[in-house]
Order: C-alpha cells, then sequence, then structure tokens
C-alpha cells in the first residue's frame, strides 16, 4: 500500500506523477472522468455552465472548453481536486 502523501498538493497519481501537474491528462479525459464520476447535472450543480445543461456531450462540452480559458481552468481545478481526495482517501 503506497504511504499518503505529505499533503494533498503532493498527492500523486498511480503513475507516481503529481495530480495538479496535470501530466499527460488530456482534457477530453478530465471531461470524461468527471462526466462518469458526477454525471452532467451534477457538474452543472458544482461548476454551472451552460454545456453540462444544454444538449450535454463530451465533445460540446470539449468545444466550448477549448474556447474559454477560465472555464477549462474551473474544470481542470475540479479535477485535480476530485483525484486529489479519491487519491488521498478523502473520498
Amino acid at each position: 500500500m503506497p504511504t499518503p502523501p505529505a499533503s494533498a498538493s503532493d498527492a500523486r497519481d498511480e503513475n507516481g506523477h503529481l495530480i495538479r501537474e496535470l501530466h499527460g491528462v488530456t482534457l477530453a479525459s478530465i471531461v470524461e472522468y468527471l462526466q462518469a464520476r458526477y454525471g452532467w447535472p451534477g457538474l452543472d450543480e458544482r461548476l454551472r455552465m451552460n454545456c453540462f445543461v444544454v444538449n450535454p456531450s463530451v465533445k460540446s462540452a470539449l468545444t466550448f472548453l477549448r474556447r474559454t480559458p477560465w472555464a477549462r481552468a474551473k474544470v481542470e481545478a475540479l479535477y485535480i481536486e476530485t483525484r486529489t481526495a479519491e487519491v488521498t482517501g478523502k473520498k
């Protein structure tokens, strides 16, 4: 069993990469992970973006997030927070 990180900001994924650095993680895999974890309604509840409410799909969310830096930053922050909690056992 891996030892817990010194702090949440030091949380590492199964490959040993710091989660907060998003090493090798594509935007598509982030959206797919969050959608599987929370569903479209859960994402809208947490982030309040129309791309998760009006005809939601991974493709439409990616189109919006790639054009909108502030929205992409929020999605990436939620991913980092969720994965860190998962890895550190604070689900």
